[in-house]
């Protein structure tokens, strides 16, 4: 595919048509849908508005568009989403998706952990998956397209584009009844002539995290991680494009991240000979006017390119596939036990259905390593498979382009 086309009102209009914006118009906030003609007979699609119209699928309909369309997305199961979507990720209606998490937004202040059960119990409420911050971290960049690529795409990943898309995404996504867009900061592209500016735009920002009534609000942080240093009261931890608002946490607290994402940091300092970057999402709250302070953190890593990988071991399938002009998504964990079980990703451009890409590392535990082999066995013939102390070998030939 080289355009998106959409039918919208009898009338047939490519996704780069200047009358594109027109026509959307015309149909926002009513019956009409638009339907994508990447496919026979087309999918139908509805019309969200982000400072402009956008064209977006239908909820669980990504499968049903051509694996080369901008609009696809895998079937749920082949990626960590698919355990989370009707208990997690609640979307009742087009454009307005529910997230349930196992994080709070608010602390209040002096009150205790109950103890003990109550007295009289009528009945005992079974508790529901919840997303954990990595899982929402994914989400972003999966709603954001941070973990698809096109050629298109080369030269145009920055941190003004990621701060841009990351924030649209956000703008559909509720959180505890609260829309996540209020509660989310990207930092800004830093600039030195504009420093004062961007720090007051971002105090401005956090405002929300003021304590009222006894509860202290919180947010959260996504960022490239960049150092962090010790302090007498703890440590601060710095995030790229803020350099002048340090995240501070406790000694200890920190040290406990250390080990929990150890891997994650470590990988930072690997012999790839390609650069990685260590994603920050953090949950935050004011300590003090202005000052930030990480209440729960993860980390990710992602390619140069913002790609969200599992581990080293993906880097070089991801950048062959950036340097060989291919299209390709990347299925992310979210909050699978290990991300084994699925494809390390779908080359998207090879025909009408996309082909698993299953990297086996001489690294992984048995238990990942069993899963990694049952995916690739339920994903024969058409599973394309590199072990790591072999040659990679050369992917399936692309279809040519219409």
């Amino acid at each position: 595919m080289e355009t998106q086309r959409f039918t919208i009102k009898g009338r047939v209009i490519a996704a780069d048509d200047p009358q594109l914006q027109v026509a959307l118009a015309q149909v926002y906030d009513t019956p009409e849908r638009p339907r994508c003609l990447c496919v026979p007979g087309g999918v139908e699609m509805y019309v969200a508005l982000h400072r402009q119209f956008v064209v977006k699928r239908m909820p669980e309909s990504g499968s049903t568009h051509h694996p080369e369309c901008p609009s696809y997305e895998p079937e749920l199961q082949q990626s960590g989403l698919g355990e989370l979507v009707g208990e997690a990720v609640l979307e009742s209606e087009p454009g307005r998706v529910e997230l349930r998490v196992d994080f709070p937004w608010m602390r209040v202040t002096g009150r205790g952990v109950p103890r003990g059960e109550p007295q009289d119990v009528s009945e005992v409420g079974v508790p529901g998956r919840r997303m954990t911050l990595r899982a929402l971290m994914h989400f972003l960049f999966e709603r954001a397209g941070f973990n698809r690529w096109s050629p298109a795409m080369a030269g145009k990943r920055n941190q003004g584009v990621l701060r841009k898309y990351l924030l649209e995404a956000a703008e559909e996504i509720m959180v505890k009844g609260v829309p996540l867009a209020e509660r989310l900061y990207v930092p800004e592209p830093f600039s030195e002539s504009a420093r004062a500016e961007t720090a007051q735009r971002r105090r401005e920002k956090l405002a929300v995290l003021r304590p009222r009534d006894g509860q202290t609000p919180l947010a959260v942080v996504i960022g490239e991680f960049k150092a962090s240093e010790a302090t007498s009261q703890g440590r601060r931890v710095w995030i790229r494009h803020m350099p002048d608002a340090p995240l501070l946490i406790a000694g200890k607290s920190w040290e406990r991240i250390e080990r929990v994402f150890a891997p994650l940091f470590e990988a930072r300092d690997a012999d790839t000979g390609r650069p990685v970057r260590l994603v920050l999402a953090a949950l935050i709250r004011a300590r003090r006017e202005y000052t930030y302070e990480i209440d729960a953190a993860s980390l990710m890593l992602a390619s140069e390119h913002w790609i969200p990988i599992e581990g080293v071991h993906e880097l070089p399938l991801i950048d062959a596939l950036v340097a060989q002009h291919r299209r390709f998504v990347k299925p992310l964990r979210y909050d699978a036990r290990n991300g084994a079980a699925f494809p390390n990703a779908l080359l998207l451009d090879t025909g009408a259905r996309p082909v698993p890409l299953h990297v086996a590392s001489a690294f992984m535990d048995p238990k990942e390593r069993a899963a990694k082999e049952k995916a690739i066995a339920s994903g024969k013939p058409e599973a394309w498979v590199w072990w790591t102390d072999q040659p990679m070998p050369a992917f399936p030939v692309g279809a040519p382009e219409t």
